[in-house]
């Protein structure tokens, strides 16, 4: 088995951030924060966060700030609850939160509640559980919980929930991977996981691994590397990660590996990009691979970064 390139890594995520011209730096245009927010993550994660101008980004990230309190993906983009979780992130990363207006964030986050405690993404009301995470974690890391009627955030999620333990994006949605890790999360995160038949949805999210030991996101599907970080999350939040063989994952995910120019990509020799680097070395920080700082499965930040928020050290 090879070992994971971390140098190579580093250099590839560096290398991304500064090609602006590139295919991939065009391509992730209108989502570049959500991008910074898995690059930044993977150098952190790898100990290597140092490397990066912390002060440029910062300034970027606030210059992506829209008057209603959101951030869109890139400056002068509309503003969508996932830019601004990504950007609490990269700004917990950094420990520089009291960069923000704490209160305008919070309050553009609660204001996309509906009636019937589901969220939407942005002013065009688009729902999704995936927006239910996000908004749950992003209130939670900056301590304002209490500005969203939780107990109708958990029902609505738990109304999403199928007979097989999965959910779905909406009520009646097919179980998926990653909605089901943002619904494990979201309950995680306010203490609701007592919702889940954590033996059935076990089950489900093992069965997930395929021969060559990666997982995929649904039955039938093929394998690819960003499951290893939503399936082995779930499984962690629900205590049955060990339901899976862990060895054959990471193989699974070296081998995915650009081991002579750095990132990793879903399948082996498929194109790398800076998303499956994060969610590859993501998933080797819950296998507990060496060199790799741990990971919180349900904020997706460092351990270190969320004791910090939460515990003051």
């Amino acid at each position: 088995m090879g070992e994971l390139a971390a140098d190579k890594h580093v250099k590839y995520i560096v290398s991304v951030g500064k090609k602006k011209g590139s295919f991939e730096s065009v391509v992730i245009e209108h989502m570049r924060v959500n991008g910074a927010y898995w690059g930044l993550t993977t150098l952190d994660l790898l100990g290597m966060l140092h490397v990066v101008d912390v002060d440029e980004i910062v300034s970027w990230l606030i210059s992506c700030r829209h008057e209603s309190g959101g951030f869109g993906g890139n400056v002068g983009h509309d503003p969508h609850i996932m830019y601004t979780l990504s950007v609490v992130q990269v700004l917990a990363l950094f420990d520089k939160l009291d960069v923000l207006d704490i209160e305008k964030v919070s309050d553009y986050v609660a204001g996309l509640q509906n009636e019937d405690g589901s969220f939407s993404g942005d002013e065009w009301g688009e729902v999704d559980t995936r927006f239910s995470y996000i908004a749950i974690c992003c209130l939670s890391l900056l301590h304002r919980l209490n500005k969203i009627n939780v107990e109708k955030a958990v029902k609505y999620i738990v109304s999403c929930k199928n007979l097989d333990g999965g959910f779905g994006s909406t009520p009646g949605g097919e179980s998926h991977a990653g909605q089901i890790f943002c619904c494990v999360g979201a309950l995680a995160i306010t203490g609701s996981l007592h919702h889940i038949d954590k033996d059935l949805l076990g089950w489900w999210l093992c069965e997930r691994q395929v021969k060559s030991g990666g997982l995929n996101g649904r039955p039938e599907k093929l394998p690819d590397v960003c499951y290893s970080w939503w399936v082995l999350s779930s499984l962690i939040m629900i205590d049955r990660v060990h339901w899976i063989n862990k060895e054959k994952l990471v193989q699974y995910i070296l081998a995915c590996q650009d081991v002579e120019n750095g990132g990793i990509s879903d399948r082996p020799d498929d194109a790398v990009d800076v998303y499956h680097t994060f969610f590859g070395v993501a998933g080797l920080s819950h296998l507990e691979y060496p060199g790799v700082k741990a990971i919180d499965p349900a904020y997706a930040l460092p351990v270190d970064v969320v004791n910090r928020i939460f515990f003051g050290r």
